[in-house]
């Protein structure tokens, strides 16, 4: 069976708002710029004069040019081609990268496009499929957003670590531990992540800073952080805390859905499995 192709333009679906700092000399706050220079003749070049190489040995390097690039003999050149559908469950997070939207190449992909869309809405699955993007051949996902088909960039297996060295020591957890993190799952749920918890301060800090310095005073001083008492934080204390907090914000006329904490034990010194014999029966945690 033929691959399944459409012609498409890619798109950013994002907008970056970060501010950007150039670099200066501090003494006479000049700008320090990049230059290029060539090597061989000791001189900077032009943007004119640059192009890619491939580095055969040290003594041989093969020019490639952006056309040769865009002119490679692949189907996914000028057009996406759709792999497999698959559900979105089955793609592991890690490989999903930046998403684009993507918008059909003239009035005869505008067919295509639609019918790729509609297919994917109603089957609630995903597509994978393969493009090529700055000289590169590209991994891709396709899902609905509105009336659009977002692409989303994507890994291939083999640019994805081994975590398994980063597995933490064996611990040993109490039931009661584990009730507790899900009682503060619990009063944590959202049905999405619209409201001001969700935005992003740094931008607008480091825009008050700028506005200081600007008007030549001092810039808001930063909250006091809580004194450090050198030990370690109790997880249970902190998940009660956060209880207590949600609890208050239902008293105002929150919304939040709130669980009792399971009753915390005393902590013990003893070994572990002297521990688990005396464990008390667990109370039932409510449900969400």
């Amino acid at each position: 069976m033929p691959p399944a192709r459409v012609a498409i333009h890619v798109v950013s679906a994002t907008e970056d708002h970060s501010i950007r700092f150039h670099r200066v000399h501090l003494p006479d706050m000049a700008r320090v710029r990049t230059r290029k220079v060539c090597e061989l003749e000791d001189r900077e070049v032009s943007t004119s004069e640059i192009g890619k190489g491939y580095e055969l040995s040290t003594a041989q390097i093969v020019p490639v040019t952006d056309q040769e690039l865009r002119d490679l003999p692949l189907p996914t050149a000028k057009a996406i081609e759709i792999v497999a559908f698959v559900p979105l469950k089955s793609v592991d997070p890690i490989r999903i990268g930046d998403g684009y939207h993507l918008q059909p190449d003239g009035q005869v992909a505008a067919k295509p496009y639609k019918l790729l869309r509609q297919a994917l809405e109603r089957s609630s699955r995903v597509a994978v499929a393969k493009y090529a993007w700055s000289g590169r051949e590209r991994f891709g996902l396709l899902r609905v957003r509105d009336e659009a088909i977002v692409l989303h960039a994507m890994r291939w297996p083999d640019a994805i670590r081994d975590p398994s060295s980063l597995t933490p020591p064996p611990v040993e957890l109490t039931d009661e531990e584990i009730e507790g993190a899900l009682a503060l799952m619990d009063t944590m749920t959202r049905d999405d992540l619209e409201g001001d918890e969700f935005r992003g301060t740094y931008t607008e800090a480091v825009a008050k800073l700028l506005e200081a310095k600007r008007e030549h005073r001092e810039p808001a001083p930063a909250p006091e952080a809580a004194e450090e008492s050198g030990q370690l934080v109790d997880l249970m204390a902190a998940l009660n805390e956060s209880v207590a907090k949600a609890k208050a914000s239902r008293s105002d006329g929150g919304h939040a859905e709130v669980h009792d904490m399971p009753t915390k034990r005393a902590v013990k010194t003893a070994p572990a499995k002297k521990t688990a014999a005396k464990k008390t029966a667990r109370k039932p945690r409510k449900s969400a």
